[in-house]
This record gives C-alpha cells, sequence and structure tokens, in this order.
C-alpha cells in the first residue's frame, strides 16, 4: 500500500462522455471554495487559480460558499451550478471520503478524484501555553477527560476526523471545538479560546513563532518545520493531513475534464510553483489519474471506521 496520505490539491475526474470543447474556456471561471477564507483549502485554490489563469487566458474567481456539515453548502452550490466547467469546487478530502450526515452523503458518489499535493496534520498550541510537549498535553486531558479543547475547520472535517483518531490512539478524550475554516480555528487558538487546534503544517508555516507545533503526522519532519516531531517519534502512529482539491461533477464533459487535468498537471510540475506549494506548507505529491480509484479507496477504508463511529457515514 502507498504511504501517500497527504493531498493538497484535488480534481474531480470521471470517465464520462461530451462534446469536444475546443474552445473551452471562452469566459470567465468561478471556482467555490467550501471552507474559509485564509485556510488551507483557500489557500491551495488561490495558488492554483493564480497558475491557471496564466496559461488559460481567463480569470479565475475564488469565491466562499461555507456552512453546512463538512463544507455541505460550498458542495451543494458547486453541484447546483451548470457542469460545463466554469464552475469549480475547491474542497478538502473529507468532503469526498466521509460522507456528510443528514443523507447529503449520496451526492458524493457524484465526485471522482485527481490527486497532486496536500497538508499533513498537526497539533499547535500558543507559546504561553503549559504544554511545553505533546506529552504534557496528553498528560493533562489524561487527568480531566473532556476539558482539554480544539478548535478545527468544521463538523466532520479532516480536522475533526484526526481529533478523533488521535484520541482513541492515545486513550484521551478531548472536546473539538467546530469553526467555520481554518482561518476562524486560529483566531480562536490565538484568542485562547481553546486549549490547542488541530489543524495543518501550512498553518504553522502560516503562523510561525505564534505558535508552537506539538506534533506533525508525517513519516518524517516537514522541511519547514524541522522542531516539530513526528507523531511517531513520539509513539503514536498518525500520519494523515488534509485532501484538498477542484472538483467538476461526473457529468461535465470528458474532454473539459482532461482538459483541465492536463492543464494541472502541467502546473504541478513546474518548479516555480511547486517552491510556492512548499513555501506555505504543502507537501507535494503527484498521483495520476489512472490511480485515482485505487487511492481514493484507501482513503476511504482508512477514515471509513473512525467515521461511522463519528455518525458521518451509516454504519453497516
Amino acid at each position: 500500500m502507498r504511504k501517500v496520505l497527504f493531498i493538497g490539491l484535488v480534481l474531480i475526474l470521471a470517465m464520462v462522455t461530451g462534446a469536444y470543447a475546443a474552445d473551452f474556456p471562452k469566459r470567465d471561471i468561478t471556482s467555490v471554495v467550501v471552507w474559509g477564507a485564509g485556510g488551507g483549502t483557500d489557500t491551495c485554490n488561490r495558488i492554483i487559480a493564480a497558475e491557471m489563469q496564466q496559461f488559460l487566458g481567463v480569470n479565475i474567481n475564488v469565491i466562499n460558499k461555507t456552512g453546512g456539515v463538512a463544507g455541505s453548502v460550498g458542495m451543494m452550490y458547486g453541484y447546483s451550478r451548470p457542469h460545463d466547467g466554469y464552475t469549480l469546487t475547491g474542497l478538502s478530502e473529507s468532503n469526498v471520503t466521509a460522507g456528510v450526515q443528514g443523507g447529503w452523503d449520496k451526492n458524493f458518489n457524484v465526485w471522482d478524484v485527481f490527486i497532486v499535493g496536500g497538508s499533513p496534520d498537526v497539533i499547535s498550541v500558543t507559546p504561553d501555553t503549559p504544554y511545553k510537549t505533546l506529552k504534557d498535553l496528553v498528560a493533562a486531558a489524561g487527568k480531566a477527560p473532556g476539558a482539554t479543547t480544539f478548535s478545527g475547520s468544521g463538523t466532520n472535517s479532516a480536522n475533526h476526523l484526526a481529533q478523533q483518531r488521535f484520541d482513541k490512539l492515545a486513550g484521551i478524550k478531548t472536546t473539538y471545538v467546530p469553526f467555520k475554516g481554518t482561518g476562524a480555528s486560529n483566531t480562536a487558538l490565538l484568542g485562547k479560546q481553546v486549549s490547542g487546534a488541530w489543524s495543518y503544517t501550512t498553518v504553522s508555516v502560516q503562523l510561525g513563532n505564534q505558535v508552537r507545533c506539538l506534533g506533525v503526522a508525517m513519516e518524517k519532519r516537514h522541511s519547514k518545520l524541522p522542531n516539530c516531531p513526528t507523531f511517531k517519534e513520539q509513539g503514536y502512529n498518525l500520519v494523515s493531513g488534509a485532501y484538498r482539491g477542484i472538483a467538476v461533477p461526473k457529468s461535465t464533459p470528458a474532454t473539459i475534464q482532461k482538459q483541465l487535468s492536463d492543464l494541472i498537471g502541467k502546473i504541478n510540475k513546474d518548479p516555480e510553483f511547486i517552491k510556492k506549494m512548499e513555501d506555505k506548507g504543502f507537501a507535494m505529491i503527484d498521483v495520476p489519474l489512472s490511480q485515482m480509484d485505487a487511492f481514493m479507496a484507501e482513503r476511504k477504508a482508512e477514515y471509513g471506521a473512525i467515521a461511522r463511529e463519528m455518525g458521518i457515514v451509516k454504519k453497516k
């Protein structure tokens, strides 16, 4: 099994028939981000949108449509627009693999995935916190179940899944406090409204000395966060991250999907683009379209058990 767990940019591509769009695009494109401004999904989409504009010769207008469970408001909005490639939906992996409460999970069947990069999970605290190490935090949480609070980017998001997985690994009970995107979660952390935050390497790089990273869910330490030990180093087998991307519905003409896929594949090999992403804290990876079904099946299996325990998807 490939140990590729960090996803930063996702293009949803399904094999459907459609007329060849030789003149695509002939007008501006809208990218609807389902999480709040300033978060990892938003940052990722704005970087790729700027690169796409240079190649396509049209504007990519990024807007944020937040709310609902696991970004469902933005996803529903994106899906409600014409399936012609002129509306992209910027989302994270949990939107696709976990499902959503209230029966909306059935609509996940309309998306497939092409992946090229990502951002690993981290636990962050403010520098003045009594938690100097992950061991300190786990000890405190063990003494007072539920009293240790973590902010994160939404209910049933990748942050929420990571918090649930770590609680299980560490044998503790913490309280997850959902916010509308990573930006709002950061504000709560810096404002000391919570004990810490479940976020990403991108956030730790962005906030710099404003936060202390207690653990990163990677096989090896991130080059931009050399002082942050991995969870594995500290005895917890947690290697995970957010799966971010740009989506179009299956019924989008296959030729348009291929145009977008080829373009993103080209951009993903550009050294300047790679540097921009890595400088922001993303971990780049390239998974070709031919491997997407197998890749996403692994991700769904990985998160399936904990998602069922959380009630995100129905228990079989």
